[in-house]
């Protein structure tokens, strides 16, 4: 009964983490599939909810329609195809 007592205080006496730590750090909160693709950001997010907004667009206009108008698909893609678009 004392093992159990003492795993409980060491347990509370450690900070709380949300989440895991992940494998691979620069997926922005993301995973990769069992095959190994890296999940895709929700086409429905908005502009203004990205980490670092992408230039040329509304702040309402979300991922979906960045994605038709520039032909890509990644964030990091639309990004590029964003800022080739502008110049």
């Amino acid at each position: 009964m004392a093992l159990f007592g003492s795993a409980i205080s060491t347990l509370q006496s450690q900070p709380y983490r949300r989440g895991t730590q992940m494998k691979e750090p620069g997926l922005d909160n993301r995973h990769r599939d069992k095959d190994g693709t890296i999940q895709q950001k929700r086409s429905d997010t908005q502009n203004q909810n990205l980490s670092q907004p992408i230039p040329g667009f509304g702040p309402k206009t979300t991922l979906g329609t960045m994605r038709e108008k520039t032909g890509q698909v990644s964030e990091k893609d639309v990004r590029q195809a964003a800022k080739k678009m502008s110049k």
